[in-house]
């Protein structure tokens, strides 16, 4: 950062499109934030202030560069992530704009992986969320580097004294203002840099500011903030000496603490506060020269654990443009004409075009994504602006390309075919709402497998499960918007389909002991059929799976045929003797029966076992089961009580508490699964966005009154 750029640069030179040649050349910053922070728009701000647009696109129009998805025009919020870069002088700055709703946290975490640092934007108008701030807590835990944007200035509720100090109630106390907004006729249109007193002023037509000395009257509250700030940042000095000669009285040289300032933000121990409002440009400037000359570049950014495909590690990787190419997925789209376009994050290596690479895809086949290994050759490479494809002749380690017609997915690895190789997977919120679907017609089944695989392949928090007790096609899903997107996309590409209710697979079981005779006798010319057995049926525990004990006595049925009578009550057992629902827990014991030497055979005493268990069943009296998971919920403190509230009113068991610090609790229960089915959603309303579980099968347990 200049001394003059501080606290107000001047236009850099910019250019909509680069191909750097090295990796210090490169800025991949994510903007993250909750829904409606304005995210989109201060990128269209950035975008248009700097030439890469014409003009600002509209949300409501679906013209944004971030949200060109179907899926986001008509939801009116972003879905997916999006890359925009910007070239400032000779450095490129690839800004990543993802959702801020909860439903696409799989979009949040690529753009946290593709980034090496993190804007998070916060509106004036709505503050600070509980989603925000756990993120910033993720983000503080690998040391990611951050500043935050204090957005939407121009509302009419915008409070940005009081976001700020929300902000550093939430973040820490080493947030801290490099500017204070100046309002003219109500309007901000101003920021007054806090360690020069330089004034840069947007109230021109083109999103660019003119710069000049701060006049006395603005500069009221000039002198304590400048005082906190020089502090702050001293406070994060290498110099042990500085904070000893700035409190004796010392004038710390400007270049001094803007080298001091760079460094902090670079290491991620001091976060700079930058006002902003995207309808006049405000702010823009002194945020691209905070992405610029504060944050780092890729070099300065650890790779991600790397291994050979037989999980072999492979240490000592780099950021080097020379290096062992090391590739990986972070979006999957579809395009019309172009088939699978994936965005890639180089971490190693240069990728050219018409180059030979292995792409490589392992530890998520229980999200439907089996490991997979092939060899490809690339085509052309593209440097991605939203939805648009500009073709580039190769990109270096450290930035962000798209390669099209792969058999790619998201979170495969791409590298050479000399040395294929694999990047740990990064973590994936689990999905825990369910949606059944099916095609309209037989003719449509076909169509829906095939694009569902699509889909599928772009969207790693999407798992797909053809229940093997209902038959039903399950999509798991982050929510109710999730699931609407995924609906979207596989009726835009022609497939029909419904949506049905969830089916819980229940089971049944046999709550006393019965007897059951089972007589299959028929005869229509030549060989006949003819079996008898007798049964008697007793439940067992839970869990008891099934036995079957074999009392006859003096052979009245062979050997043979008593392994058939166990296939006709197994096979009737799987068909379910009430519902429908397969039957479990009991014991079968074969006590008698009878046979004809020349008309029984194995099809008729597996048929009267059937009919015998059936038998049985109608003396009986029936209990259904259905199934139960364990659930671990973790919320803030102040949720406990209603999170416990409605876990009874679910029919859960409370099994205990604990306390896992931050203020968080984490409370255990065992829970009906069909009083799970819309939890994601309901937990989230219920905890402001805030609670999180996750779920394991544990047992089948009698229905109440079933």
């Amino acid at each position: 950062m200049s001394a003059k750029g501080t606290n107000g640069s001047a236009k850099g030179t910019v250019s909509s499109e680069a191909a750097p040649d090295r990796p210090e050349l490169i800025r991949n910053v994510v903007l993250v934030g909750h829904s409606g922070a304005g995210k989109t728009m201060l990128l269209e701000a950035v975008l248009a202030s700097t030439g890469a647009i014409t003009r600002m696109g509209s949300i409501a129009d679906g013209t944004t560069v971030g949200d060109s998805d179907p899926s986001a025009v008509h939801q009116q919020r972003s879905v997916t992530l999006s890359v925009a870069p910007v070239v400032v002088g000779d450095i490129k700055v690839n800004l990543l704009d993802t959702p801020g709703y909860a439903d696409f946290v799989g979009e949040l975490r690529a753009g946290l992986r593709a980034a090496d640092g993190a804007l998070f934007v916060v509106s004036a108008v709505d503050g600070v969320d509980a989603t925000t701030s756990a993120l910033w807590a993720e983000c503080e835990r690998v040391g990611m580097p951050r500043a935050v944007v204090i957005s939407r200035l121009d509302h009419p509720r915008a409070d940005y004294d009081g976001v700020l100090s929300e902000c550093r109630a939430a973040f820490g106390e080493s947030v801290l203002p490099l500017y204070l907004p100046l309002r003219s006729d109500g309007a901000a249109t101003k920021l007054l840099g806090l360690l020069s007193g330089t004034v840069s002023d947007y109230s021109g037509d083109e999103m660019q500011p003119s710069f000049r000395p701060a006049e006395q009257s603005e500069l009221a509250d000039w002198e304590s903030a400048r005082g906190e700030l020089i502090e702050g940042i001293i406070a994060e000095s290498e110099d042990e000496t500085l904070m000893d000669r700035y409190l004796g009285g010392e004038e710390i040289s400007l270049d001094t603490l803007i080298g001091d300032l760079e460094t902090a933000v670079t290491r991620g121990s001091f976060f700079p506060v930058i006002p902003t409002s995207a309808t006049n440009g405000l702010g823009t400037a002194e945020l691209l020269e905070v992405l610029t000359r504060g944050f780092p570049s890729p070099v300065e950014h650890d790779v991600p654990e790397v291994s050979e495909l037989n999980g072999n590690p492979v240490e000592g990787l780099t950021c080097d443009p020379n290096g062992p190419l090391v590739g990986e997925v972070v979006r999957t789209t579809v395009d019309p004409f172009l088939g699978r376009v994936c965005l890639v994050r180089l971490f190693s290596g240069t990728l050219r075009e018409d180059t030979p690479v292995h792409v490589a895809g392992h530890g998520l086949e229980e999200r439907g994504h089996p490991d997979h290994d092939s060899d490809e050759r690339l085509g052309r490479l593209y440097s991605p602006f939203g939805s648009n494809l500009r073709p580039v002749q190769y990109a270096v380690a450290g930035d962000l390309c798209a390669i099209a017609r792969v058999s790619a997915e998201t979170g495969d690895t791409v590298s050479s075919r000399e040395q294929p190789l694999l990047v740990a997977a990064w973590d994936m919120p689990e999905p825990l709402m369910p949606v059944a679907v099916e095609a309209a017609s037989h003719g449509d089944e076909d169509a829906l497998a095939k694009n569902l695989g699509r889909v599928a392949a772009g969207d790693p928090t999407l798992r797909v499960e053809r229940n093997p007790e209902t038959h039903q096609l399950v999509l798991w899903c982050m929510g109710e918007a999730h699931a609407e997107v995924v609906l979207d996309r596989l009726r835009e590409q022609g497939v029909k389909l419904q949506t049905v209710d969830v089916v819980t697979p229940l089971r049944e079981t046999f709550a006393e002991g019965a007897a059951g005779h089972g007589r299959y006798v028929k005869q229509s010319g030549g060989h006949g059929q003819y079996a008898i057995c007798d049964i008697e049926v007793e439940p067992l525990e839970r869990g008891g799976g099934f036995q079957f004990v074999d009392k006859i006595v003096g052979g009245v049925i062979p050997g043979p045929f008593i392994v058939s009578v166990e296939k006709g009550v197994r096979s009737q057992m799987e068909k379910g003797v009430a519902k429908g629902f397969p039957v479990v827990d009991i014991r079968v014991t074969l006590i008698g029966g009878k046979t004809h030497s020349v008309d029984s055979s194995d099809a008729a005493f597996q048929a009267a076992g059937a009919l015998a268990l059936r038998e049985a069943a109608a003396a009986a009296k029936i209990q259904l089961l259905e199934p139960v998971s364990s659930v671990t919920i973790s919320v803030p403190d102040d949720y406990v009580g209603a999170v416990m509230s409605d876990l009874s009113s679910r029919r859960g068991r409370l099994t205990g508490t604990t306390s896992s610090g931050g203020e968080v609790t984490e409370i255990s229960a065992e829970v009906p699964d069909v009083e799970l089915l819309r939890y994601a959603v309901e937990l989230r309303a219920l905890t402001a966005g805030t609670g999180r579980f996750r779920r394991e099968y544990l047992r089948h347990d009698p229905v109440a009154g079933g």
